[in-house]
């Protein structure tokens, strides 16, 4: 039967193909961020094993939402490693890097995500399709808060921590 939700099937066409694109690069990305969940070692190991674990879990959710979003506009959602690797702009990590280079490379594929949304935003935004751009406004909100909360782990000079409260005792 044929789709007629006032979106052209070339657009639709050209809006499956970047939110294809904005797939592979969230799946490159949650499946990096699980592998250094798993791998984080050192003295920041507690903060970044349960920073990395809350930004896998919500990648992995927001899959289906754009697979199922290219679905819903008539075309099959890529679903292989292969084909991801081909369409991400992000690169996978063979080895286990250290804990700071693990945050660096978490910062630039939160970032590459960001970028891959904003394109489709604009394919999107052209093609008057608002279900998209409103769940590629989402997606670059998350990505962009994400980077920000990683990337000030690595800033130098971080104020310290306050002193706790001294407790009062009474005479």
């Amino acid at each position: 039967m044929a789709i007629d939700i006032g979106i052209s099937d070339k657009d639709r066409a050209k809006i499956a193909d970047s939110l294809s694109r904005v797939l592979a690069d969230s799946y490159i990305l949650y499946l990096k961020t699980h592998n250094f969940h798993w791998n984080v070692t050192g003295p920041m190991f507690q903060a970044l094993h349960n920073q990395f674990m809350l930004q896998y879990t919500e990648q992995w959710n927001a899959l289906d939402m754009i697979a199922e979003r290219i679905r819903a506009l008539g075309h099959p959602a890529p679903g292989s490693y292969k084909r991801y690797a081909e369409l991400s702009s992000i690169d996978e990590e063979e080895g286990v890097p250290s804990a700071l280079d693990m945050v660096r490379q978490l910062v630039a594929g939160q970032e590459a995500v960001a970028r891959t949304a904003r394109a489709a935003f604009k394919v999107a935004d052209a093609a008057d399709d608002q279900p998209t751009a409103d769940l590629l406004t989402q997606r670059m909100e998350v990505h962009e808060k994400n980077a920000w909360m990683l990337r000030v782990l690595l800033e130098d000079g971080a104020a310290p921590a306050p002193a706790p409260a001294k407790s009062r005792r009474r005479k």
